[in-house]
C-alpha cells in the first residue's frame, strides 16, 4: 500500500471525497433503523479496513507505529469517535444535504479553534468567510425548527467540532500519524455501540451496508485524505473536499428521491461560497 503515499496529493483527496460522499445513501439503504447497529456494523468493518492498510503498508512495524502515536493518537482517536457517532445520528435524522453541508464548515471552525487555541490570527477575509458560514448553518438550523430535523442539525456539527479538534491535537503534536488515531477511533466507535445493540442478528443486507460503509466509503475515503493532505496546500484541500458536499446530496435524490427544502439549498451555496472565500485569504490579520 506504500503507492498511495506516491500519488499526487489531489488525486487521493478527490478520491477520499468520492468515497465519503456515498455515506448518506449507503445509510438509507440499511434494513435496520436503529443508529447503534448501524454503527457497530460500519466501526467493525472499519477497525478491519484499518488495520488491514497497516498491516499491509507498514508490516512488521504496524504495532510500533500505532504505539508510536501515544497518548495524542489515543486522544485523537477518542475525538473522532464523537464524529462517527454524530454522522451516523445526524444522517438518520435529517437530510443529507444538511449534514455534508454543515460538515464543509470544518474550514471555519480550524480559523476559530487555531484562533482560541493556537493564537493564529484571523484575516478579513477569513472572519468574512466564517460569518457567512455561521449565517448559512443559522439559516439550515431555523428551518429545522418546522421540519423536525432540528436534532440531525445540531448531531450534525459535532462533526466540524471533532475534526477541527483533532487537527488542533496534530498540530500540537506534528508527528503524529493520523491513520493510529483513527484505528483507535474504530475501537472506541465498536466499544461504544456494542454495549447499545440489543440484537447482534444483523440482516445479510445490512452486513453488505455496514462493509460498504466501513470500507470502501471510511477507510479508503479517510485513508486517501490523510495522505493527501500531507503534500496538498491547505487551501486547496478546502476545496477539492467539497466534492463530498456536492455528490452527496446528488446520490440520495437521483437513488432515493430525496430533496431537503430550499432554505437547506440556500443555506448550503452560503456555506460552499464561505469556504470559496476563504480559500482566497491571503493571511492579512485583523484579528489578532
Amino acid at each position: 500500500m506504500q503507492f498511495l503515499y506516491r500519488l499526487p496529493g489531489y488525486l487521493l483527496l478527490l478520491f477520499g471525497g468520492f468515497c465519503l460522499s456515498w455515506g448518506g445513501l449507503i445509510i438509507r439503504s440499511f434494513d435496520t433503523s436503529n443508529a447503534w447497529e448501524i454503527l457497530f456494523l460500519r466501526s467493525s468493518f472499519f477497525f478491519l479496513g484499518v488495520s488491514s492498510f497497516l498491516i499491509l503498508t507498514y508490516k512488521k512495524k504496524a504495532f510500533k507505529i500505532i504505539t508510536k502515536a501515544g497518548l495524542p493518537g489515543i486522544l485523537g482517536g477518542l475525538v473522532m469517535s464523537f464524529s462517527f457517532i454524530a454522522f451516523v445520528f445526524a444522517m438518520l435524522n435529517t437530510y443529507v444535504a444538511n449534514v455534508v453541508f454543515i460538515i464543509s464548515t470544518q474550514t471555519m471552525f480550524l480559523a476559530i479553534f487555531g484562533y482560541f487555541y493556537l493564537k493564529e490570527k484571523i484575516s478579513l477575509v477569513g472572519l468574512v468567510s466564517i460569518i457567512l458560514a455561521m449565517s448559512g448553518i443559522t439559516l439550515m438550523v431555523g428551518d429545522s425548527l418546522s421540519s423536525g430535523t432540528l436534532f440531525g442539525n445540531l448531531v450534525a456539527l459535532t462533526i466540524p467540532i471533532s475534526f477541527s479538534i483533532l487537527v488542533m491535537v496534530v498540530r500540537k503534536n506534528p508527528n503524529l500519524d493520523l491513520v493510529p488515531a483513527i484505528w483507535y477511533a474504530s475501537i472506541l466507535s465498536i466499544l461504544y455501540s456494542i454495549t447499545q445493540v440489543e440484537s447482534f442478528n444483523f440482516s445479510n443486507n445490512d452486513i453488505l451496508m455496514g462493509f460498504l460503509l466501513g470500507v470502501p466509503q471510511l477507510t479508503f475515503g479517510f485513508i486517501c485524505i490523510t495522505i493527501g493532505t500531507r503534500t496538498t496546500r491547505s487551501v486547496t484541500v478546502g476545496l477539492l473536499m467539497l466534492i463530498e458536499t456536492l455528490f452527496a446530496p446528488l446520490w440520495v435524490w437521483l437513488f432515493q428521491n430525496e430533496i431537503p427544502p430550499q432554505s437547506v439549498f440556500i443555506g448550503g451555496t452560503i456555506i460552499i461560497f464561505a469556504i470559496i472565500i476563504k480559500s482566497l485569504d491571503k493571511n492579512k490579520t485583523i484579528v489578532s
